[in-house]
């Protein structure tokens, strides 16, 4: 399973977010899960439990640094599929990519 979300707090004192989004992403580093983060999502892949609980334990640690917490979440969820999932998808699109300029040239 995939999941990218993007949490915000809200109701700070700072214009910037980034020490509460580091916060996020320190748990999803220490969770072990194979992730990606880009400057406005962070996708992790394992199984429904695993990533749902890295997610759970990441709005968690903004929440003890703000009074609320929002967050946007999307998941794909495909049985039978094993790991890899992440790379295996952006390999298929830099293929398509790659087909289409050779045959432009």
């Amino acid at each position: 399973m995939l999941i990218a979300f993007s949490i915000t707090p809200l109701g700070t004192a700072s214009a910037s977010v980034s020490a509460e989004v580091a916060e996020a992403v320190r748990v999803v580093r220490a969770s072990g899960l194979p992730h990606h983060t880009d400057a406005m999502f962070t996708t992790i892949e394992g199984e429904w439990d695993e990533v749902m609980a890295v997610f759970h334990d990441a709005v968690m640690a903004v929440a003890a640094m703000s009074d609320r917490v929002s967050f946007v979440l999307k998941g794909d969820y495909r049985p039978g599929h094993d790991a890899g999932a992440m790379e295996a998808k952006m390999r298929s699109v830099e293929a398509h990519l790659a087909a289409r300029e050779a045959a432009s040239d």
